[in-house]
């Protein structure tokens, strides 16, 4: 079924408006995105770019810190190889991201932060388990295993993509294969 809007929405789509500043009239229904773009400028925030740079630059290097921090313990207290260690690392930083992600702290953590809490594999970790716990209620097939991958999906789309134009390349070359 079509909805059909009411009628004064469509007048109030045909009718010039005024804006505040200048007075000017205006048609809504001819107005293009550049006219849009002028017309709100004034009213759009400045954005710290110098300052949410220097946040993204702090809090990713402190989660790499951390994580290298987990390594040493791992390298220390284990007597693995800085390789053998890695995964463990990995996984110990997804399951702090997870732990974090469920009561609501790395979403606080993350507005404060910016893109120093996305990149990293915690940001990869925190995208998957918000997926699935906003859609819990829906069920675990349906709800959290259908909508879990949506934001991530892309990610590992792109990932496995390029990996494969990466392998191809490198065995085209001839510099793949053999070196374990």
């Amino acid at each position: 079924m079509n909805h059909i809007p009411s009628p004064n929405f469509r007048r109030c789509l045909l009718l010039p408006a005024k804006t505040r500043k200048s007075g000017v009239k205006l048609r809504l229904d001819t107005m293009t995105p550049q006219d849009y773009e002028k017309l709100s400028k004034p009213y759009v925030p400045n954005r710290p770019v110098l300052k949410n740079c220097l946040r993204a630059f702090l809090s990713g290097g402190l989660i790499c810190l951390i994580g290298q921090g987990i390594q040493e313990v791992f390298m220390a207290y284990f007597d693995m190889t800085s390789k053998e260690a890695a995964s463990p690392t990995v996984a110990v930083l997804i399951i702090i991201s997870v732990i974090l992600t469920s009561f609501g702290v790395y979403d606080k953590l993350s507005q404060w932060c910016g893109a120093g809490t996305a990149v990293p594999i915690t940001g990869f970790a925190n995208s998957m388990c918000s997926a699935a716990l906003e859609h819990r209620a829906e069920g675990l097939v349906l709800g959290v295993g259908a909508n879990m991958f949506k934001l991530a999906g892309s990610v590992i789309v792109f990932g496995v993509v390029a990996a494969f134009i990466v392998g191809v390349v490198y065995a085209f070359l001839g510099l793949g294969g053999g070196h374990l």
